[in-house]
C-alpha cells in the first residue's frame, strides 16, 4: 500500500512538473509582441477621412491594450503587447494600397493587418486578405453585394450598413413628413464619382423610386472636385424639398459651405461621409443644427462617453458620430477573439470572430455570425452640438428628428 501510494504521488508530481515545464516552455516561446501593420491614406484625397475616422481609433486601441499589459494569449500563458511594425502611406492610390497590403502579408508577415480607408479600397483589398487568410475588419466600407462578397471572401467582415439600409432609414424619416403633407416628393441627389458614390446612389435611388419619390436631379461629380457651386445651384432650382449627397468628407464640407453661401435651404439636407465628424459641427457651429447624414450613434451607451473622452485626450481627435466608435469596436472584437481563441493562429481567431459573439463594444453588442453587423443606425442628425442616431426609430436611444432643417 505504501509503495502504491509513493508511486501515485510520484506520478502526480511528475505530471505537475511536466505541466509546469510546459507552461515555462510556452512562455519562453511566446513572441515578444503581437505584430500588426496597415496601409492607409496618410496623404491625398482620402487622408481627411482616414485621419478622422480610422487612425485615431487605431492609435487609441494600441495604447489601451499596451497600458493594460497586452492581450492575454492562453497558448503562451501571458499577456503580449502590440507592436505596430508597419504604418504605410498608400497616398490615396489604390495601386499603392494593393502593393502595400501584399507586402504586409507576404514580406513583413505581420500577425494581423488593419484595413485601409474607404469603400473602394476595402473592396479592392478583400481578395488579398482572403488569399493570405487575414481577418478583414472592413469598417469603412459598404456595398450592395455584402452577402455575396462575404461568401466570396470568407475573411471579410462588414461593420456599416448596406446602401439600401441607409436609404431605408432616411426614407422612414421622409415618409413621415411627406405623408403629413409637410414635404414634397421631389429629390435632388448628387454623388461622388467613385465606387462609394455609385453604390450609395444606386441603393438610395432604388428605395426612393420604390417609395414613390421623384428624383428630379441625379448627378455625379468627380472625386476631388474643387468647386460644386453649379451643382448646388441646380439642386436649388430643382424644387426638391430633399437634398441628398453621397459625398466624401471634402465634398461634404464644400457642399454645406456652398449651400450656406447660395442660400439653399431645403427642408431636408443630407450629406454622407464627414457629416458625423466633430470638425463638421466645429466648423459650421449652429448652422449644423438639423443637418442629416449617414450613420449616427448613441452616446449614452455604456463606455461610450469614456471612450470619447479618452480618444480626444490621447490622440487630439474627437471621434465622429458614426464610424469612429465602430472602428474602435472592431478592434475590441479582434482583441476579445484572440483572448477567447487563446492563440494568434489567424484561422482560429477568424472562426472565433464569427462564432464567439455577441461581442461587448462601445457601440453595444455586435454579432458577426453572418460576417455583417446587422443592427445599427442608418441616419443621424446634428442636434444641439452632437451627431446622434435618429433612424431606424425603433433603435434604442433614437432621437426625435428636427424638421424642417432650420434655415442657415
Amino acid at each position: 500500500m505504501q509503495m502504491q501510494l509513493r508511486q501515485t504521488v510520484s506520478a502526480a508530481v511528475l505530471a505537475a512538473f511536466g505541466t509546469i515545464a510546459g507552461w515555462t516552455a510556452n512562455a519562453a516561446d511566446a513572441p515578444k509582441t503581437i505584430r500588426i501593420g496597415y496601409a492607409i491614406s496618410l496623404s491625398g484625397v482620402n487622408a481627411q477621412g482616414a485621419a478622422t475616422t480610422t487612425l485615431p481609433g487605431y492609435d487609441l486601441w494600441v495604447k489601451d491594450v499596451n497600458d493594460a499589459g497586452g492581450i492575454f494569449v492562453k497558448e503562451f500563458g501571458k499577456k503580449i503587447p502590440i507592436e505596430v511594425v508597419a504604418k504605410y502611406d498608400d497616398t490615396s492610390s489604390a495601386e499603392n494600397m494593393l502593393r502595400l497590403e501584399e507586402k504586409l502579408m507576404s514580406q513583413d508577415k505581420v500577425d494581423f493587418v488593419l484595413p485601409p480607408w474607404s469603400t473602394g479600397f476595402n473592396l479592392a483589398a478583400a481578395p488579398i486578405f482572403a488569399k493570405y487568410g487575414y481577418p478583414d475588419l472592413a469598417v469603412t466600407a459598404n456595398s450592395m453585394d455584402e452577402e455575396q462578397l462575404v461568401k466570396q471572401f470568407p475573411t471579410l467582415f462588414f461593420f456599416l450598413n448596406q446602401p439600401p439600409h441607409f436609404g431605408g432609414a432616411l426614407i422612414e424619416v421622409l415618409n413621415k413628413y411627406k405623408n403629413a403633407g409637410q414635404l414634397n416628393n421631389k429629390i435632388a441627389m448628387l454623388s461622388v464619382g467613385d465606387q462609394f458614390g455609385a453604390e450609395m446612389s444606386a441603393g438610395f435611388g432604388a428605395g426612393l423610386k420604390a417609395s414613390g419619390y421623384d428624383i428630379v436631379l441625379q448627378k455625379s461629380y468627380p472625386l476631388g472636385a474643387a468647386d460644386l457651386t453649379n451643382e448646388i445651384k441646380e439642386a436649388k432650382a430643382s424644387g426638391a424639398d430633399t437634398f441628398i449627397a453621397a459625398s466624401y468628407p471634402p465634398d461634404t464640407f464644400m457642399l454645406t459651405g456652398t449651400a450656406i453661401t447660395q442660400g439653399y435651404n431645403p427642408k431636408v439636407f443630407y450629406t454622407a461621409v464627414g457629416t458625423a465628424f466633430a470638425e463638421y459641427g466645429g466648423n459650421f457651429k449652429d448652422k449644423a443644427q438639423g443637418v442629416m447624414g449617414i450613420g449616427g450613434w448613441d452616446p449614452s451607451l455604456p463606455g461610450a462617453q469614456d471612450y470619447f473622452k479618452r480618444q480626444l485626450a490621447v490622440t487630439g481627435h474627437a471621434p465622429d458620430g458614426w464610424a469612429s466608435p465602430v472602428t474602435y469596436a472592431s478592434l475590441q472584437i479582434l482583441q476579445q477573439a484572440i483572448e477567447k481563441a487563446g492563440t494568434l493562429d489567424r484561422k482560429k481567431v477568424l472562426d472565433t470572430i464569427v462564432n464567439g459573439g455577441p461581442w461587448d463594444t462601445v457601440v453595444g453588442k455586435v454579432d458577426l455570425k453572418t460576417h455583417i453587423r446587422e443592427t445599427q443606425w442608418g441616419a443621424g442628425q446634428w442636434q444641439n452640438g452632437q451627431f446622434v442616431g435618429v433612424s431606424p426609430s425603433s433603435m434604442p436611444g433614437a432621437q426625435p428628428v428636427i424638421f424642417p432643417k432650420p434655415a442657415w
